[in-house]
């Protein structure tokens, strides 16, 4: 059952954005040559429809790593906001900065867990897998070290996936419907993906978790079995 909550989180702000070129071409600096991505996205107003996919206008250039069911919308904290302009000495970062499509307050990556479903305007969402930050992070404000800051400070993202299709709206709070992984969150995960002493429990719950898709699965299972011939 869910745990009780003062309130749901709120829908701040909406991104869109569809593939194009940027960078310089024939450049050798690898921070400017070309590149093509829908990571740059513009905040935009009113209703927009929410579908399986993702939004209406949004698009991704790679589809092998980005987009489909699993990765249809991409979420970050607001809260993550107030430190990065502070911290990159720039006051005007936009939301959006991160590629994100919505972004959220009331939730981060400790408190928001695997699973978790709520009603934001008309459609149902839940939470699928954390987001693995890409060099597009360092490429779009020209920071060669952004990556590396976004990794080791665990403001990375998550992604949703989309349960009931409808239009949602910047402001919209949402509304908890189910945790069924409570106390498992994004963070938790992220740590059991990628630190070597995370706990083994850890990774055989995560390949028989019913909530992630078969290739996830095999690959927490895979990472279980090199752990137990290491102990062996």
């Amino acid at each position: 059952m869910l745990e009780p909550r003062p309130e749901g989180p709120k829908l701040v702000s909406i991104q869109v954005g569809l593939p194009e070129t940027r960078g310089e071409a024939g450049a050798t600096d690898p921070m400017h040559v070309q590149w093509t991505s829908a990571f740059v996205k513009e905040q935009v107003a009113g209703r927009v429809f929410l579908s399986r996919t993702g939004l209406a206008g949004d698009g991704q250039a790679d589809l092998e790593v980005h987009g489909g069911p699993e990765r249809a919308v991409l979420a970050y904290a607001a809260a993550h906001y107030p430190l990065w302009r502070k911290e990159l000495e720039m006051p005007g970062l936009p939301h959006g900065a991160f590629g994100e499509n919505f972004t959220m307050a009331g939730l981060d990556e400790t408190t928001v867990c695997l699973a978790d479903t709520l009603a934001i305007g008309e459609a149902v969402v839940q939470v699928s897998i954390p987001r693995g930050p890409c060099w597009k992070i360092a490429r779009r404000w020209q920071r060669a070290d952004l990556l590396q800051r976004v990794v080791e400070n665990g403001r990375t993202g998550w992604y949703l996936r989309v349960l009931e299709e409808g239009a949602v709206w910047a402001g919209a709070t949402g509304r908890w419907l189910d945790r069924p992984c409570a106390g498992f969150s994004i963070a938790r995960m992220v740590e059991a993906r990628h630190s070597p002493v995370a706990p083994l429990e850890d990774l055989e719950w995560l390949a028989n978790c019913e909530w992630l898709e078969h290739a996830r699965r095999e690959r927490f299972a895979q990472m279980a079995a090199r752990r137990k011939g290491a102990r062996a």
